[in-house]
């Protein structure tokens, strides 16, 4: 329980946390063949599945997907913390039914 604050805004914060890291997470996921075909270019006139291999190969590159995981795990924490926040709000009020029920006895 939290005390002294809406379960609504609690959930509303951990909503737009989720909401900002997720979108992090989709435009470096979405990037990910631009910045491939980017870093080929850079690697001159050669052929493609050379370039390919150079650039996968690289500590930049996996540097870069290592940064492409990271974000889309801390999206999914920020998201469990979100439904965990929604979950307290259900237990919350099935307690308080709970409670009404025992009440009348």
């Amino acid at each position: 329980m939290i005390p002294n604050r809406p379960y609504s805004e609690v959930w509303r914060e951990a909503a737009d946390h989720w909401t900002d890291l997720d979108n992090a997470a989709r435009l470096l996921e979405e990037t990910k063949s631009a910045v491939l075909s980017k870093w080929m270019t850079e690697e001159g006139d050669v052929a493609v599945s050379k370039a390919e291999l150079r650039v996968k190969a690289s500590d930049r590159w996996k540097r870069f997907v290592e940064s492409v995981v990271n974000a889309r795990t801390a999206a999914d924490k920020a998201k469990i913390e979100m439904k965990y926040r929604e979950m307290q709000y259900f237990e919350g009020q099935s307690k308080a039914a709970t409670e009404r029920v025992e009440a009348r006895f």
